[in-house]
């Protein structure tokens, strides 16, 4: 099901944005600090409401569905990663299936696996590091099956080799139907990982479309305000500054 921003302002930190996310993609949201992204993604999550404008998930104003079914369909990752109850790592990857009712294994256990959590399962969730931290709180939202998983900055705090893991299994998840957006600083894993690049700029949609086109180096200089260019390296691309 899309989801779709129809006009949506926010005080001074969202400025009619309009944008239709389809499922099935990975789709990045960038731009520099203070540039309405987080704000965006709390929106989409339903977690913030529009002061103007509507956000609609398939047919349904999002506004409007019980936060049940909106907790079914939207997985939220926020960018803090803080855990409130020293529960056993498992136990609070099982609370992902608070929503559907239910403690299935199948979907605890694959994510427990997608995000190399097995040996940690049973260390209390407290006296984890913040990247550890970060894998768990991931994994509880991708126990819990949604639709939509919407993550900030959710590579900040994990080595490079997790990170790398981390946008492989997302990438299967976009495969199998999932929509994936993500908040991210680092413009090299958008370029390279992402379908569809949205760019925010003091609130206001700057560019939208395929990596290569809304990071090109007009973007990055009229938006970071930085030279630099795009080299190829195989089938990827790195941004060398100049």
């Amino acid at each position: 099901m899309m989801l779709a921003a129809h006009n949506l302002s926010i005080g001074d930190r969202l400025h009619d944005v309009s944008l239709a996310l389809e499922p099935g993609q990975i789709i990045a949201i960038c731009g520099p600090n203070g540039a309405g992204k987080s704000t965006l993604l709390e929106a989409l999550a339903g977690l913030l409401p529009p002061e103007n404008g509507a956000i609609d998930l398939g047919d349904s104003n999002l506004a409007t569905l019980h936060p049940r079914e909106r907790a079914q369909r939207i997985g939220y990752l926020p960018q803090a990663h803080e855990i409130a109850w020293d529960v056993p790592v498992r136990s609070l990857i099982e609370l992902g299936r608070m929503p559907h009712g239910d403690t299935r294994a199948e979907p605890v256990e694959a994510a427990i696996a997608a995000l190399d959590l097995g040996p940690l399962e049973n260390r209390r969730a407290q006296s984890l590091s913040g990247g550890e931290t970060a894998r768990v709180l991931l994994a509880r939202v991708l126990a819990g099956e949604p639709a939509w998983i919407l993550a900030d900055e959710p590579l900040a705090a994990l080595d490079i080799g997790h990170q790398l893991a981390l946008l492989r299994h997302l990438r299967d998840a976009a495969d199998q139907g999932a929509g994936v957006v993500l908040v991210l600083h680092d413009l090299a894993h958008a370029m390279n990982c992402a379908d569809r690049v949205i760019v925010l700029n003091e609130g206001r949609l700057a560019a939208d479309g395929e990596p290569h086109a809304a990071l090109d180096v007009s973007t990055l200089q009229s938006v970071w305000k930085i030279d630099a260019r795009w080299i190829r390296a195989d089938d990827k691309r790195a941004l060398i500054a100049r």
